[in-house]
């Protein structure tokens, strides 16, 4: 688990890398460190894993004890309020592959990929709210080995996610054994026999936008005001007293929704109670196997003419989640600040349909032995 909290040592002056200068250090209206554009300089919010932090600016790891060559399960949550993770296992520096088996909570062989287990990549990348579990193999003894998060690009007006190390990974003979460990001859989880989501045709799409302004117009320096809207609606900032739902969804029913980026920092889409796939990336159709719940978006760049966006297929057939609920950003400042939404869910017997532009609204965890 790894979440972020307020700097240890916030006077503490930035770190000059290399031969390049230490980058200044500017803040947002919430006063949080903007991204600095370099990869390096102060961090927004110091990081800690499993309770240990890793404070700024010494970064002293944790540490994670293996059996040489030893594979593990790995399930991060990223429980950080606003900080973007890129994870990297590195073995002297070279990255290693990581094989994925869930995101968000679901095994990577549902949604119509029993043929396919395993996704393997060499870095991760984890919004706030994101999860995800993944295969790795320990170094052999005597190698360099750790656990880092790299540089997130969250915009010019983002908050500054540098390169850190996270825990040091350290193997020897007589490490612990982990807390749990996989059955030696699991039960196998029943097939669900259900198309995959992106084979279904959605029964409508519709498109949101995150946008943002300064609470006092006049005042740019003013806090913000966030907003998540239904396109062809006014931006409002979200109601939790309001007495209607953003969106209404019929029970039973498959949509694409657009999620544009209006502003010039990173927002993650999230939503509670159904997972979508991921179809398109800026316009550019994906081949993502997984299902997820939360998402990045990329930011605009404050010029082009067309916002950056994803399209998602989400899946709302399910009758347990008939009732109202959430979406919004999962960035804590944003969602706080009115960049959220409801959605409610009619029961099929009862809902009535809607038009197509309708704009209302099995395995073990290796559990971290962490020290300082």
């Amino acid at each position: 688990m790894i979440r972020d909290q307020e700097l240890k040592h916030p006077d503490a002056a930035p770190v000059q890398t290399d031969s390049m200068p230490a980058p200044q250090v500017l803040r947002d209206a919430e006063g949080d460190i903007l991204n600095s554009g370099t990869g390096g300089g102060k961090p927004a919010k110091d990081l800690s894993i499993n309770f240990v932090p890793v404070p700024y600016p010494k970064y002293e790891p944790a540490v994670i004890t293996m059996w040489p060559q030893e594979r593990q399960l790995w399930r991060v949550l990223n429980a950080s309020s606003i900080t973007y993770l890129d994870l990297q296992v590195l073995f002297n520096d070279f990255a290693q592959s990581l094989g994925v088996v869930a995101m968000d909570g679901v095994p990577i062989n549902f949604n119509g990929n029993s043929a396919q287990s395993v996704v393997w990549k060499k870095h991760l990348l984890i919004p706030p709210a994101g999860r995800v579990e993944f295969i790795v193999k320990g170094p052999k003894a005597g190698l360099r080995a750790s656990l880092v998060t790299r540089t997130v690009d969250s915009g010019p007006v983002g908050e500054n996610d540098p390169t850190r190390p996270l825990a040091t990974i350290v193997t020897a003979e007589d490490a612990a054994e982990p807390q749990s460990r996989l059955a030696a001859s699991p039960a196998q989880l029943s097939d669900p026999h259900v198309s995959p989501l992106r084979d279904i045709a959605p029964t409508r799409t519709r498109k949101l936008y995150f946008s943002e302004t300064p609470q006092d117009p006049k005042n740019p320096n003013s806090p913000t005001v966030f907003y998540l809207t239904v396109d062809g609606n006014t931006p409002m900032p979200f109601d939790p007293n309001a007495a209607l739902p953003n969106i209404t969804v019929k029970q039973g029913d498959v949509e694409d929704w657009i999620i544009e980026n209006r502003t010039k920092e990173l927002h993650d889409f999230h939503i509670h109670q159904v997972h979508f796939q991921l179809l398109q990336w800026n316009g550019v159709p994906v081949d993502e196997p997984y299902l997820r719940d939360t998402v990045n978006v990329a930011y605009w760049d404050g010029g082009s003419p067309v916002y950056p966006s994803v399209r998602l297929r989400l899946d709302f057939r399910s009758p347990n989640i008939v009732g109202t609920f959430l979406y919004h950003c999962h960035l804590l400042e944003h969602e706080d600040g009115g960049m959220m939404g409801t959605v409610r869910v009619d029961a099929a017997q009862s809902a009535t349909s809607r038009p197509k532009d309708d704009r209302g609204s099995g395995a073990h965890s290796a559990v971290f032995h962490t020290t300082q």
